[in-house]
């Protein structure tokens, strides 16, 4: 833990509130707002803080604490050096700093507090901060053996005023200290030592204010890696990697007396896998709550909240990606991790590591906050510490870790944001334009993001006007980013019209889209017609010419993502389309949904392919992943090496029909793949090629449909290539199954010239 001098928590000012508001359903149906709607304001509710960061100096090594007062932050850590933001390592303006700086917490900028925390033998280190609740006094613990050549022994308290070691405090600690919280009388402690003061103490213990060892005892058999005094000062919570407490079978986490030590809690082993850890507790008046860090599989990488009087679980996040730190702060918990797997969540799925995540305290879904960092030096996690500095009517939340670089910028160990102002716009809108119904103009766009605005202004402008003829609110997330469409009725077949559309978090708002001009339809587009009409929740047409959206030429705005750039706007289009889009075959080239789905039971894939290759791949499929190759795939249809294609599912066991011809020959072919109550079914060029009725089920994990490659490891007849070859046109998926009168009517409609 880290200190305030506002609380016995650690850096956590203005935390100890109720929550404000529950998380938005993000992955609810899209909002849309008529045009005379309040614009979005910036800062969704309830998130509280931005997500800009701001000028702040650097270390060169690791933070791995943080605490505050009066507006100064302390950072502590394995450091040998800071410098100005924006300065490379060993700049002229770098100043020496041996494991601890301090810093001015509005400007970022170092203060004129300098201690040196060192040893005589090893590697110095400072793991833990805290400040007195009356401010006077910062509590240092890891590993260190003198501060500024006053001999201690891994714990020292320092007076802020002079900036200074107490000359009076010298506990004896063995080994190193990793957690520390304070109360008025009482200084609570966990790291790795056994003994404090010559006398056993395990994993934890307490000193009061002039280092004398209290009775309290809380001997744990494994590191103790967290210490939080909970709001009405009667319990002590203690994390770490332990299985037993004052010989009580708890692992990781445990309640105690905050006089005796008595375990009043337990946790026991199976509570948490045995092969996860707490890293951090946090604890205001609506609870107590824990950050968690496992190895290997089965692990437990999330959150947890405890309600603040039975302490008894109210949620758990499953995340995977270890947590280091949290933060609370008006009703909302800000958690620094790695978190690369939101999927159990129903959230994002494996893929992309988010370093800095938000949810309320009373729900675990995920909020519209998502500042980032990398993964950084030493153990490659990223950030580790917070702490909530006020100062001059400004919140700010100060980040430290081994990260290197804020928002794709170099910046190491240290960041910060604050409460406002929010500076920050959200990315401009990808917009795609077409007119396929006679007199009508379908303009679709794939939502903005912003990393602290979870609901967006939409305004859309038509032929050079200054004024919008159409605004509408929208909900993404960094991760989420759902498809909106405006139908303009407001044109003429033959006419000419150009659009372009802004986003607004209702303070900062971005430039407006590039035009993009459509000649109105007199007639309705054939193909496209039957294929809207015979119910597509998602139709790619595959016409854009640039950027990595899909567009959805259905009702459903169900839009896809093209993933490392497969070839867009290949001038050789299927069924009348003018382009299409193209596969290398790259192992990491392919096109999905940006949105998860349930897995159907009843359902219709269908296609236009091109190629001439011989080492086959999937087509379309339906898997768990979207940024990696899939661990649960099927409900797919590929090619084999000789051209054959193949439509599976699995039952438990795989389950394939095969088409006894090939289609490897260079021409466009229409594929159909069906499955329902009659049984699998698969089409090509409008005629029935393979069946098998008795086969009515598949695999019912919720997942994302793909385009162009995935795993396709066990399947059999798996091609050379998991990834296709050639050109893919016109993709469309159903809620049901198409006759085959459907799929005749399609393919004569899509080759009629």
């Amino acid at each position: 833990m880290h200190g305030t001098s506002q609380s016995r928590r650690t850096g956590r000012p203005g935390s100890r509130r109720g929550v404000a508001a529950l998380a938005l359903a993000l992955t609810a149906p899209l909002l849309t707002v008529p045009l005379t709607a309040t614009p979005a304001a910036a800062l969704t509710s309830p998130v509280a803080l931005t997500a800009d960061d701001l000028d702040t100096w650097q270390t060169n090594g690791i933070v791995y604490a943080l605490a505050q007062a009066d507006g100064v932050v302390f950072a502590g850590g394995t450091f040998s050096a800071i410098r100005p933001a924006g300065a490379a390592a060993g700049d002229p303006a770098e100043q020496p700093a041996v494991n601890f700086a301090a810093f001015d917490a509005a400007t970022g900028a170092p203060t004129g507090c300098t201690l040196s925390f060192t040893v005589g033998s090893g590697t110095a280190t400072v793991r833990a901060l805290a400040v007195s609740p009356d401010g006077q006094t910062l509590y240092a613990g890891g590993y260190f053996g003198a501060v500024n050549g006053v001999g201690v022994n891994s714990l020292a308290a320092i007076d802020i005023d002079t900036c200074t070691p107490s000359p009076d405090f010298h506990p004896a600690v063995t080994a190193t200290v990793r957690a520390l919280d304070v109360t008025d009388s009482t200084v609570y402690l966990g790291g790795d030592f056994n003994t404090v003061n010559g006398e056993t103490r395990q994993r934890f213990a307490a000193v009061d204010t002039s280092g004398v060892l209290t009775s309290w005892t809380a001997n744990a058999d494994e590191p103790g890696r967290a210490v939080a005094v909970t709001a009405d000062g009667q319990h002590v919570a203690v994390g770490g990697d332990f299985f037993d407490v004052n010989g009580a079978n708890s692992h990781a986490l445990a309640i105690t007396d905050a006089t005796t030590g008595a375990v009043t809690q337990a946790y026991p082993s199976g509570f948490f896998p045995n092969t996860s850890v707490v890293k951090d507790i946090t604890a205001d008046a609506s609870g107590v709550y824990t950050a968690h860090e496992g190895t290997g599989g089965g692990v437990f990488d999330g959150r947890a909240a405890f309600e603040p009087d039975t302490f008894a679980q109210r949620w758990r996040d499953t995340c995977l990606g270890a947590t280091q730190a949290l933060q609370l702060y008006q009703g909302v918990i800000y958690s620094a991790s790695h978190a690369h797997d939101c999927s159990s969540m129903g959230s994002y799925p494996d893929g992309q590591r988010r370093h800095l995540l938000a949810q309320t305290t009373a729900d675990p879904a995920l909020l519209g906050w998502a500042p980032d960092t990398n993964d950084g030096i030493g153990e490659g996690i990223g950030p580790r510490v917070f702490a909530l500095a006020p100062k001059n009517g400004t919140d700010y939340l100060w980040i430290g870790g081994e990260f290197t670089t804020v928002g794709g910028t170099a910046q190491q160990g240290l960041t910060r944001v604050s409460s406002g102002p929010d500076t920050g716009a959200p990315t401009l809108p990808q917009v795609r334009v077409e007119s396929i119904e006679a007199g009508k103009v379908a303009v679709h766009w794939r939502s903005s993001y912003d990393t602290d605005d979870s609901r967006l202004t939409y305004r859309v402008y038509k032929d050079g006007g200054s004024t919008p003829v159409y605004e509408v609110e929208g909900d993404s997330l960094p991760w989420s980013r759902p498809q909106i469409t405006w139908t303009d009725t407001a044109v003429a077949a033959g006419e000419t019209h150009s659009y372009r559309i802004s986003a607004s978090d209702g303070t900062n708002t971005t430039s407006r889209t590039t035009a993009q001009s459509v000649t109105v339809a007199s007639t309705a587009d054939a193909y496209a017609t039957k294929v809207r009409t015979d119910g597509a929740n998602l139709y790619w047409r595959f016409n854009e010419t640039a950027n990595a959206y899909a567009a959805d030429s259905s009702s459903g705005d169900d839009s896809g993502v093209h993933w490392n750039a497969p070839t867009l706007a290949v001038p050789d289009g299927a069924a009348g389309s003018a382009s299409s889009v193209g596969y290398t075959g790259s192992q990491s080239e392919w096109t999905y949904t940006d949105r998860r789905h349930s897995a159907p039971s009843a359902y219709s894939l269908e296609l236009w392919f091109k190629t001439t290759s011989t080492s086959g791949g999937k087509l379309i499929g339906f898997a768990n992943k979207v940024q990696l190759t899939s661990t649960s795939y099927d409900k797919h249809v590929y090619m084999t090496n000789n051209g054959r294609l193949v439509f599976g599912v699995y039952t438990g066991t795989v389950r394939t029909i095969t088409t006894s011809q090939s289609f490897n020959d260079g021409n466009w072919h229409h594929v159909v793949a069906t499955q329902g109550s009659d049984g699998m079914r698969l089409y090509v060029d409008g005629t029935q090629r393979a069946s098998n009725i008795f086969v009515t089920g598949n695999e019912q994990s919720s997942g994302f449909w793909r385009v162009g490659g995935d795993n396709l490891d066990s399947w059999p007849n798996r091609p050379s290539s998991r990834f296709f070859t050639g050109q893919i046109d016109e993709v469309a998926v159903y809620g049901g199954v198409l006759t085959s009168g459907q799929v005749a009517s399609h393919y004569s409609t899509g080759t009629t010239p």
